[in-house]
C-alpha cells in the first residue's frame, strides 16, 4: 500500500542524491514511531558519500512537499516523511474494499510452482501434538505463496515405509482384531504397535521376523503389501478427519513408498560420483569430509534407508512436477538429517539443488492434557475445545445467540493452540501452557477471533441505520485511533512479503494482535451506532476494513474466522 508513496518520494531523491529509484525505493521503510512519520528513509543504505546526517538535513530541506507528501523532516541520519492523511485514508480504505479477501497478494510468483511439504506423520500412529508444529507452519507457508502468486502444491510425505512396518505386521497377527480395528483403526495400530515393541525387547527374534518381513515387502511380496496397503488406506482417513479439524487439505499424499526406480538411478549416482563406501555390506555415504559423518544408504539385507528414499523422491519430484522451488517443513531435529540430504544432491550434480529449501523449527516442552499425561493432537483438540465450551457457557445471554456453540467452541480451540505456537520465532522451543494458550485475553487466538467477532457485532448492530458505503467521507476520520487503523492497515501487504521472505510465522502473528489491540481502544472511544449518518458511514468503513483485514490474517494461519461467541 505504500508502494505509490514511495514512488513519488523516490522521483524526487534520484534527482538530489544520485542514487537509483530502485535504491532509495528498497531504502524507504515504515518508522518504529508514528510520531517520526509516516515513511523514512535510511541514507547509509544509500552508499552514497559523506556525512550521513548531513546529508538527511540537506536533502530534507531541498526535498519540495506537496499535496501527497506534505513533510520532509531530517533526524539524525534519517528523512522522515508525513502523507497527506486524507488521501491516505482514501487509498487505503478503498484498496481494502475493492480487493476484500485478496488484499495483500501479488503476482510476483506468476509462473512459478512450488511443493511445501509438510506435516508427514508415521503411518498407523496416532497424529502425535508434535506433530503439529509441521502441520501448521507448513500451512501458513503454503497459504502465503499462494497468496503471492505461485502455483503452490501442498504435500504430505508419509512415513509409509520400513523395518517399523514389518515389527507392526508381526504385532498384528500376534495382538490384532478385526473390529478394534474397524471401530479405531489408528489407535488400534498404535497399541499393536506398543504391544510388539514391548514383546520385542524382550525376544530378539521377533525383530528378525521383522527385517524379514520388511524385505518381502521390499521384493513386492503382495500378501505382505496388502496388509500394509490396508494399514495405510485406514490411516490416511483417519488423518483427514483430523486436518479438516485444522483447515487443512493435502493437495497430494505421498509417502516413502511411492518412491519407484528414482531410489536405483540415486543409488547409481552416488556411486558414479564416489561418494559410496561399504561397510560390513552395507552401503555407506562418504560425508566426512564436509563433517556431516557416514550415513547409511543401504542396509546388508539390501533393504533402503530415509536418505536413499528421500533423493529418490526428490529426483521423481522434479520430474513430475518441474517445480521452481521445494521446501520441506522439518523439525530442528533432523538438521543433520536435512544437511546430509540437501548436500548429497548437491554432490551428484542435480541440476535444480539450489531450488531445495529447509524449513526447520523447535520443540515444544510439557504438551500434555492438563492432568499431565502426554497426548495425541485428538485428545489436545477435543480438551481445547470442551474448555473453550465451558468458558462460552459461563455468559448464557451470549451462549443463546450463537447458532452452533459446538463448532464455535471446536474453532476457538483450534486457535488458541495454533496462535500460542506462532507467536515465538519458530526455531525457539517454547512450554506449552494450558492457561495461558486458553484465555480470552492477552496475546491469544481467542482474543483475535474476540476481536473480529466485536467488529461483524458492529456491522450487525447498525445494519438497520447505515450500510458499509466504501464512497463515505473520510475526511471524517480525524482520530488518532483511525490513523492507526488505516496505518496498520496499509501495512498488511508488506506483512504478508515480510513473512514470505523470513517464514517466520510470529510476524504476521504480532501484527494481528496489534491491529486488533489498536481496533479494541478505538472502539471504545468512536462509536457508530446513533451517530451522525456521514461520521457514522466513515467509521463502519474503517471498522468494516478492519475487519477484512483480520479476516485475511485469520485465514492466512490457518483459522476460520468467527462471527459470534
Amino acid at each position: 500500500m505504500f508502494d505509490e508513496f514511495k514512488t513519488t518520494i523516490a522521483a524526487q531523491l534520484t534527482v538530489l542524491t544520485g542514487a537509483s529509484v530502485e535504491d532509495i525505493t528498497d531504502a524507504i521503510g515504515i518508522p518504529k514511531t508514528n510520531a517520526h512519520g509516516d515513511l523514512a528513509i535510511n541514507i547509509p543504505r544509500l552508499r552514497v558519500k559523506g556525512n550521513p546526517a548531513q546529508l538527511a538535513k540537506d536533502w530534507a530541506e531541498a526535498f519540495k512537499v506537496d499535496q501527497v507528501i506534505t513533510s520532509a523532516v531530517s533526524i539524525g541520519p534519517y528523512i522522515n516523511f508525513r502523507i497527506n492523511r486524507q488521501v491516505f485514508t482514501r487509498k487505503v480504505l478503498s484498496a481494502v474494499y475493492e480487493k476484500q479477501d485478496k488484499f495483500g497478494w501479488t503476482n510476483e510468483g506468476a509462473g512459478k510452482r512450488v511443493i511445501v511439504e509438510f506435516s508427514s506423520p508415521n503411518i498407523a500412529k496416532p497424529f502425535h501434538a508434535g506433530h503439529l508444529r509441521s502441520t501448521i507452519i507448513g500451512n501458513l507457508i503454503y497459504n502465503l505463496y499462494k497468496a503471492n502468486g505461485w502455483d503452490a502444491i501442498s504435500m504430505n510425505y508419509l512415513g509409509d515405509w520400513g523395518k517399523q512396518y514389518g515389527l507392526l505386521a508381526v504385532g498384528f497377527e500376534r495382538f490384532g482384531n478385526e473390529d478394534a480395528l474397524i471401530a479405531d483403526p489408528i489407535q488400534h495400530l498404535f497399541e499393536v504397535y506398543v504391544a510388539i515393541s514391548t514383546a520385542a525387547k524382550e525376544d530378539e527374534s521377533l525383530h528378525d521376523l521383522a527385517r524379514a518381513y520388511f524385505k518381502s515387502m521390499e521384493d513386492g511380496d503382495e500378501v505382505a503389501l496388502a496388509l500394509w496397503r490396508r494399514f495405510r488406506e485406514l490411516s490416511i482417513v483417519k488423518y483427514k478427519d483430523t486436518y479438516a479439524r485444522l483447515n487443512i487439505n493435502f493437495d497430494v499424499y505421498s509417502g516413502e513408498s511411492q518412491v519407484g526406480e528414482g531410489m536405483t538411478r540415486a543409488m547409481s549416482m552416488l556411486e558414479e560420483c564416489g561418494l559410496i563406501i561399504e561397510s560390513e555390506g552395507a552401503k555407506l555415504l562418504n560425508l566426512e569430509k564436509y563433517k556431516l559423518g557416514t550415513p547409511v544408504v543401504k542396509k546388508n539385507d539390501g533393504t533402503t534407508l530415509y536418505i536413499t528414499r528421500d533423493i529418490g523422491a526428490a529426483i521423481e519430484r522434479f520430474e513430475a512436477y518441474n517445480f521452481d522451488k521445494i521446501v520441506y517443513v522439518i523439525s530442528s531435529q533432523q538438521d543433520m538429517h536435512m544437511k546430509q540430504f540437501l548436500k548429497t544432491i548437491d554432490l551428484i550434480g542435480l541440476p535444480y539443488a539450489n531450488r531445495f529449501q529447509h524449513v526447520n523449527y523447535g520443540m515444544v516442552n510439557g504438551m500434555s492434557t492438563r492432568n499431565g499425561t502426554v497426548i495425541f493432537l485428538d485428545d489436545m483438540l477435543r480438551e481445547s475445545k470442551d474448555i473453550m465450551h465451558e468458558v462460552m457457557r459461563k455468559n448464557e445471554d451470549k451462549y443463546a445467540q450463537v447458532p452452533d456453540p459446538e463448532h464455535v467452541s471446536s474453532v476457538l480451540g483450534v486457535s488458541a493452540i495454533i496462535v500460542q505456537d506462532m507467536l515465538a520465532k519458530r526455531i525457539k522451543d517454547y512450554d506449552f501452557d494450558w492457561k495461558r494458550i486458553l484465555s480470552f485475553e492477552g496475546n491469544t487466538g481467542p482474543y483475535l477471533q474476540y476481536t473480529h467477532a466485536r467488529l461483524c457485532s458492529i456491522e450487525r448492530k447498525v445494519q438497520d441505520q447505515v450500510k458499509v458505503n466504501p464512497d463515505a467521507d473520510v475526511s471524517l476520520l480525524t482520530e488518532k485511533h483511525a490513523y492507526e487503523i488505516v496505518t496498520l492497515l496499509a501495512q498488511y501487504p508488506d506483512i504478508l512479503a515480510s513473512t514470505l521472505k523470513s517464514l517466520e510465522p510470529c510476524t504476521i502473528v504480532h501484527y494481528m494482535l496489534e491491529l486488533a489491540r489498536t481496533v479494541s481502544s478505538a472502539i471504545e472511544q468512536m462509536k457508530v451506532y446513533n451517530e451522525p449518518e456521514d461520521i457514522a458511514e466513515a467509521r463502519l468503513l474503517m471498522y468494516w476494513s478492519a475487519r477484512a483485514v483480520l479476516k485475511n490474517a485469520l485465514t492466512m494461519i490457518g483459522l476460520e474466522p468467527i462471527s459470534r461467541m
